[in-house]
């Protein structure tokens, strides 16, 4: 696929408190300038406060499409800039939710990622959304379907806004995230 890339790539700006049951969350995520090691669990000085729902070598990176960034910046009423849904990576030019598990993207000329899930919404995010001025933000989200993916780190690298995103493999026998999701 020609015409995807890399808006930006962002890590934690600063962990949060959250009243879930961690205390803290690490959605509050930002665009880094210049290029970025990514490891088998992610982007370099990115951190996840709830290790058991977020991060691990599954759940290394997640990705938003800026698409979807500007449909719910018209939805909510308000710029949604990139880190803003919690991601790694903020996409153009790729439907990411059409993606299919075990799909693989190369972003620049060196890392190679894998989609392993959609994201399932959670509570730490309607809170960061806007708690009770966005009641029922997570079956929002979710009846949308403009959830993004999960991906697992096959390649390490470096990577930073700009670089093209090529689609690799796409198994047309696996199913999308958003069939995974909804059969969820």
């Amino acid at each position: 696929m020609s015409g995807a890339s890399l808006v930006a790539v962002c890590a934690v700006h600063q962990l949060r408190p959250d009243a879930g049951a961690v205390g803290s969350t690490a959605i509050d995520k930002r665009p880094v300038t210049g290029p970025v090691r990514v490891g088998a669990y992610g982007v370099y000085a990115d951190v996840q406060a709830d290790r058991k729902n977020h991060g691990g070598l599954d759940k290394a990176v997640y990705a938003y499409s800026q698409a979807d960034a500007a449909y719910w910046a018209n939805e909510l009423g308000r710029e949604l800039p990139p880190g803003w849904f919690g991601e790694n990576l903020r996409v153009e030019g790729l439907d990411v939710n059409a993606a299919r598990i075990g799909e693989q993207w190369q972003i620049g000329g060196a890392v190679v990622v894998e989609v392993t899930m959609p994201r399932t919404p959670c509570q730490t995010f309607a809170r960061w959304v806007g708690g009770d001025d966005e009641r029922g933000w997570v079956k929002r989200f979710s009846a949308a379907g403009r959830l993004g993916p999960y991906l697992r780190v096959i390649k390490n690298g470096r990577i930073e806004a700009g670089d093209e995103i090529i689609v690799l493999e796409r198994p047309d026998d696996a199913p999308t995230i958003l069939e995974v999701y909804r059969a969820g």
